[in-house]
């Protein structure tokens, strides 16, 4: 109910953290979260790890290389979208007033990808899967289970993603649910003030057993927690939490996760 082989057009299917201390960020995720892993050798002494679950890959991880920390980049999450043609759509990124980052480039016979900022400034991945289709399990203890915008313009990010992906959207001004193809693919939220100068981002949810056992580790294993522990209706607790490089992710007690469905 919670494996997956191949993901629809449009739909969430992959993050990956890039990190600053990678040692440290990385124990702190085994531990968190009781995943294995497996390291491909990128040259020299940095390797891409997949974070694995039940037998599956749940996420990536790896070292930011040094002209990126030499340009102060903070350690963070990359969250992907799976498309049929990452090239086909950089025309459309551009045309409704988005920006390309990374141009459209294979990651050896994995696939090919593209990173984009949408017109609030949030970044994303999009993933077109050859060897590798993105997670091979979600939305169950210790895999990720949602995927969500904090952007300072929600209306510029509708009308942006749905001209480039396709995504519809219910909710009200409270939160916005995407949707993609009839299935629930994530939600945006629009940052007032209380969010100070937090600049616009995609962030992912990862499920786990006990929210307060789990803030608890956190702590323990030299992370932050961010915000108190909240409550979505119907739907159960979640915080923000800081991986001991700066990081920063969801961690969500699911009352009822959804079930993948091909």
């Amino acid at each position: 109910m919670y494996k997956v082989t191949k993901y629809p057009h449009g739909t969430f299917s992959w993050a990956d953290n890039t990190s600053t201390n990678a040692e440290a960020a990385k124990s702190f995720y085994l531990d968190l979260f009781g995943w294995g892993k497996i390291d491909h050798p990128l040259g020299g002494d940095m390797f891409y790890t997949m974070f694995q679950h039940e037998g599956e890959h749940a996420a990536g991880f790896a070292p930011m290389n040094p002209d990126m920390q030499a340009q102060g980049i903070p350690s963070h999450w990359t969250n992907y979208v799976s498309v049929d043609d990452v090239d086909a759509l950089v025309g459309p990124i551009k045309a409704n007033g988005g920006s390309i980052l990374v141009e459209p480039m294979d990651i050896f016979d994995s696939g090919r990808m593209l990173i984009l900022a949408d017109p609030t400034g949030a970044q994303l991945g999009l993933w077109q899967p050859k060897n590798h289709i993105g997670a091979g399990i979600v939305n169950t203890v210790g895999a990720m289970c949602w995927n969500e915008l904090l952007t300072r313009d929600a209306a510029a990010a509708k009308a942006f993603y749905s001209a480039v992906l396709g995504w519809e959207y219910y909710g009200d001004e409270h939160y916005i649910h995407i949707t993609n193809r009839g299935r629930n693919n994530g939600g945006m939220m629009e940052m007032g003030e209380h969010f100070g100068e937090m600049p616009p981002m995609w962030m992912v949810y990862f499920h786990v057993a006990d929210i307060d056992a789990a803030m608890n580790r956190v702590s323990e294993l030299g992370g932050r927690v961010v915000t108190q522990k909240m409550e979505a209706p119907d739907t159960g607790w979640f915080t923000v939490v800081e991986d001991p490089a700066g990081a920063v992710f969801y961690i969500m007690q699911l009352a009822k996760a959804d079930h993948w469905e091909e």
